[in-house]
């Protein structure tokens, strides 16, 4: 039988779709490629907005139409987080953020029986993932970190991902070579909350990125999504010690202003955060910070939007990836009576994200001139390689030879709509 799988969301959703494929494959299924022709479709969803569980329902409903015999599995965090919505989406199998390993088990009880009860229980430690084959793409993601324990009031994420569970750094170590035999010379660490990694087994985040730094081929170790809070001085100083280790952070920061962080129930104010961001820069003079915004959170009134949105114009950010706040069941803002008007939420997400465009204009403006190593992506035009440098501008270059993989070093010498272009320098 013919499987397809479905992804939504975050960069850990993308790292447990490629074990769910490994996993049905081993089991004997077959990669249909589309979800045109596949037999089984499997969903893996993402709950950070009502939006997700939208996206994740209407493709049940899709892969049912397209043929009602269609084995439809949901996985992920929306089937965790809200389970009885989950069961109303005409799904065949629900299972949650465990246990991917066992889906295909689940299928072939679902064929015999057409009935099956997985197990939605959250576990206490690491679940190994299936990593055997990794992804197609130049840079390979490598979780390290399950679970959250902030319970932002927001957020439901901690309702769907549990507590903090780290994966050793032996297994870490391990997955690295294996991806570097695969040829990847950039490794992504991916976690729910990256910065507690280490927390309950004794170590901390440089740790990991050491272990994935082993791999001589393996040029560069990359972090995803940090809370700000959890990056202390000691932390950074180790982090500076790998040089590996691109100079780029992303630090979430959701608001700009104090009052509004404080209702979210973020564990840091706008002045500790611009701390945080001069303290990296003294020990990665050219690092790049990108963020996540909110607007239109309960309470947010005018005055305090105006200083989220002065403080992300003034912060030096090089990327702004702005959302807008919706209310998620379970929750502690669900119960919030000081809700937003969608309008307004709309006026506020078109002007921040104005600003966001601007502040990347200028991010790759201010990258003209400078020299870079060049990781090479892909070809997709005879006449330019695309790639990225380790403060994550992407690059065009054209009258190069390079083919993916490949690190060429680069001069930047002008900015087009989202990407810099450069040339390479002969050595």
């Amino acid at each position: 039988m013919k499987y397809a799988v479905i992804t939504f969301g975050c960069k850990v959703n993308q790292y447990e779709s490629t074990a769910i494929d490994n996993a049905m494959r081993d089991a004997g299924f077959e990669n249909a490629e589309s979800n045109d022709n596949a037999d089984i479709v499997i969903i893996n969803s993402c709950s950070v907005t009502e939006n997700g569980d939208k996206k994740a329902k209407h493709a049940v409903r899709a892969a049912k139409r397209l043929c009602a015999d269609t084995i439809v599995v949901l996985t992920g965090c929306f089937p965790q987080a809200f389970p009885e919505k989950a069961k109303q989406s005409g799904a065949d199998i629900i299972c949650g953020t465990a246990r991917r390993a066992e889906i295909p088990a689940l299928v072939r009880s679902f064929i015999e029986n057409r009935e099956v009860n997985a197990d939605m229980s959250l576990p206490d430690t690491f679940e190994e993932p299936d990593m055997s084959r990794t992804t197609a793409k130049t840079r390979a993601f490598i979780k390290i970190e399950d679970g959250c324990d902030r319970y932002c009031s927001y957020c439901v994420i901690p309702y769907a991902r549990g507590k903090v569970r780290s994966r050793s750094l032996d297994s870490i170590a391990g997955e690295a070579r294996i991806c570097a035999e695969q040829g990847h010379r950039e490794l992504v660490l991916v976690g729910i909350n990256l910065s507690r990694y280490g927390s309950d087994i004794g170590c901390d985040l440089a740790d990991a990125v050491n272990a994935a730094s082993l791999p001589e081929t393996v040029v560069r170790v990359r972090l995803s999504s940090l809370e700000p809070e959890l990056m202390t001085d000691d932390l950074i100083a180790k982090l500076a010690g790998n040089s590996k280790l691109c100079p780029h952070f992303h630090l979430s920061l959701q608001s700009g202003c104090d009052a509004t962080l404080k209702r979210m129930n973020r564990h840091y104010t706008s002045a500790e955060y611009l701390g945080l961001i001069s303290r990296l820069r003294r020990f990665f003079p050219d690092c790049a910070i990108t963020t996540d915004v909110m607007v239109g959170f309960a309470g947010e009134t005018d005055e305090e939007f105006a200083q989220s949105l002065e403080f992300v114009r003034n912060a030096g950010f090089a990327r702004v990836h702005v959302f807008t706040y919706s209310v998620r069941g379970g929750t502690a803002a669900e119960k919030r009576t000081d809700h937003i008007p969608e309008s307004v939420k709309s006026e506020r997400y078109a002007e921040m994200s104005a600003a966001a465009d601007q502040i990347y204009r200028d991010f790759l403006a201010g990258s003209i001139g400078k020299t870079a190593d060049v990781l090479i992506q892909k070809r997709t035009s005879p006449d330019f390689a695309a790639g990225l440098t380790p403060d994550y501008v992407p690059v065009r270059i054209y009258g190069s030879d390079a083919q993916k993989h490949d690190i060429v070093r680069v001069k930047i010498t002008g900015a087009g709509d989202g990407y810099c272009t450069g040339k390479e320098m002969q050595t």
